[in-house]
């Protein structure tokens, strides 16, 4: 099944080189598809961000208002006598979009859950609780360790990791437990923001050509600025004792042959995926597919010298989180319906200077992602594509990853967390702590105002 959707879906891309979109959309914000295509989205997101209430994995509803909005607006076209042509060229442009981030995050994916089989992840674990370190000391490192490690991985992932280890030291005690979550999340997400894979946000940006890979670096002093300001705060709230860990009762991990291969091509995936996109001119998944190409092969000879069991990569493939690339694809296709029909265009007023400005309206972003699952609100963002110098697009850049974490359900990262650590890491218990990331979100826009407007060494 997997092998079909990847042949349709690099397919489109083929299709899509002769298109024709010089065509005018025309506005249809006042008609009956145009309510009807908002009124579902809303419906929609609705049942996204209930997701825990109503026990529904967000992908489904997501999956469902992305392509049924379409066959809405293609179905007004048909009864219409409209150009068809148009719809078609959207939705190729559409699938073009997707398809270059959905194999971007299908092979990173894989490369994770490889690693996590080949038992990196739990040797980590145990390096850090066996060290006998305080909770502060346990609360730093592992927020450090979360911020540097997004940025290669993704913030999701690494969110989940830390999350476990956390609950591995101590499954009690809330004065460590709350802050070390809260901690990991904020770090995750600023990390992820000054890397162009380190979160979907940043890969959209990435991808749509908005920077080059060296300008999401310069968002480095902003983001740690930001999550060292917040951290400073949540550590006066975390006691400075050893934990009753005993690890002799922990029987240590071993990482399996061929473990540090996969981590060397893990990382040298990613100088792949940088070339193409930077030097080759190439779409960034195209590196990573090349990537996947060389681990398959690696994996071969694994199996060959250790025998089937030892890895096999399609096991691998097979655990990656197949829910989460059909949220990624419905929620885009439900912003894409939504651009089509001339919506975006009209929220894309506030970007005016008479109105917010870039500005406001960038750092505006940052609360509405709060609220709003920011991978919806960056798609949105692009997808209006208001007129705006480098600067800002990094502005943005940096709010939507890093906005996330004002609220626990506000990133895919707090929301894994929550999950992790069910009825300790509550919307609550977040709150109470949420002025500490307002004024790390704060200085990470101050930050970003110093650099790019009062010294200009964005470059």
């Amino acid at each position: 099944m997997l092998k079909v959707i990847m042949t349709l879906l690099i397919g489109t891309l083929s299709l899509f080189a002769s298109s024709d979109s010089t065509v005018e959309i025309p506005n249809l914000t006042m008609t009956w598809v145009g309510f009807a295509t908002l009124i579902i989205f809303i419906i929609g997101y609705y049942f996204v961000a209930a997701e825990e209430k109503y026990a529904i994995d967000k992908a489904k509803p997501a999956l469902f208002i992305g392509t049924f909005m379409f066959m809405l607006i293609a179905l007004y076209y048909t009864l219409n006598n409209l150009d068809m042509n148009l719809v078609h060229t959207q939705a190729q442009h559409l699938i073009l979009e997707i398809a270059e981030i959905f194999f971007f995050l299908f092979v990173a994916m894989t490369y994770i859950e490889s690693l996590l089989h080949m038992g990196v992840f739990d040797a980590l674990k145990y390096n850090l609780v066996s060290k006998g370190y305080t909770y502060r000391k346990l609360f730093w490192v592992t927020g450090f360790l979360a911020f540097f490690i997004s940025p290669v991985a993704d913030n999701l992932t690494t969110a989940l990791i830390l999350s476990t280890v956390l609950i591995t030291i101590e499954k009690t005690r809330k004065d460590f437990l709350v802050p070390g979550a809260i901690n990991i999340v904020v770090a995750a997400n600023a990390g992820g923001a000054w890397s162009p894979f380190g979160d979907i946000t940043t890969l959209m940006a990435w991808t749509a050509g908005k920077g080059v890979f060296t300008d999401f670096l310069y968002l480095f002093p902003s983001a740690i600025s930001g999550f060292l300001l917040t951290s400073f705060l949540l550590s006066r709230f975390v006691p400075n004792i050893v934990p009753a860990f005993d690890v002799t009762n922990e029987p240590k991990p071993k990482m399996t042959e061929g473990a540090k291969v996969v981590m060397f091509l893990g990382v040298f995936t990613i100088f792949c995926a940088v070339i193409s996109h930077q030097v080759l001119h190439l779409p960034a998944m195209w590196g990573m597919m090349f990537g996947l190409s060389l681990l398959k092969v690696y994996a071969y000879g694994l199996s060959k010298k250790y025998g089937k069991n030892h890895f096999n990569i399609f096991h691998s493939m097979a655990k990656i989180e197949n829910n989460t690339l059909m949220f990624f694809f419905g929620i885009l296709a439900a912003v894409g319906a939504l651009y089509f029909v001339g919506w975006l265009g009209l929220a894309a007023i506030v970007y005016d200077p008479n109105v917010l400005g870039p500005t406001w309206s960038n750092i505006g972003v940052g609360f509405v992602s709060a609220i709003v699952d920011n991978v919806p609100v960056m798609s949105a963002i692009l997808k209006a594509n208001p007129t705006m110098g480098l600067d800002q697009w990094m502005l943005v850049t940096l709010t939507a990853g890093v906005g996330g974490s004002l609220i626990s359900f506000g990133s895919a990262a707090g929301v894994g967390v929550m999950g992790k650590l069910h009825g300790i890491y509550t919307f609550g218990s977040h709150m109470k702590y949420a002025w500490t990331i307002l004024l790390g979100y704060i200085l990470s826009c101050s930050v970003w105002y110093f650099q790019y407007h009062i010294l200009g060494i964005s470059h």
